[in-house]
């Protein structure tokens, strides 16, 4: 697996963890690499008491793209439970966009990255 293909993964893990913790029951994903950029997509339940949650999230995606610091703290970010602020900024900072669709009962997440070449 590369570089790229790791980090790929790595932040759909972390959005997963994020979606069960807040209780989704129904959570899919979607990869899409094509012309050095990966698209992703996730789309899960949420329970309404948790929509405060995913309006916060948005926040934590508008996180400037730091690609000096990504490596170093994308390590770090596998080795510790530091909590869900800093894994979702640090998700913010890895990615060139990112959209939050907050439905009545459904939240789509829509992520693009541009992949570096290796």
């Amino acid at each position: 697996m590369t570089h790229n293909e790791k980090k790929l993964v790595g932040i759909m893990e972390e959005l997963t963890m994020f979606f069960l913790d807040l209780g989704s029951k129904d959570i899919r994903s979607r990869i899409n690499v094509k012309n050095g950029n990966a698209d992703m997509e996730i789309t899960a339940d949420y329970p309404e008491e948790s929509r405060e949650r995913l309006e916060i999230l948005n926040e934590y995606f508008q996180e400037p793209k730091n690609e000096a610091l990504e490596d170093f703290y994308w390590e770090l970010a596998g080795c510790s439970d530091t909590g869900e602020s800093s894994q979702m900024m640090l998700v913010g900072m890895m990615v060139d966009r990112a959209e939050i669709e907050i439905g009545e009962q459904e939240v789509k997440v829509f992520l693009s990255k541009k992949l570096a070449d290796r």
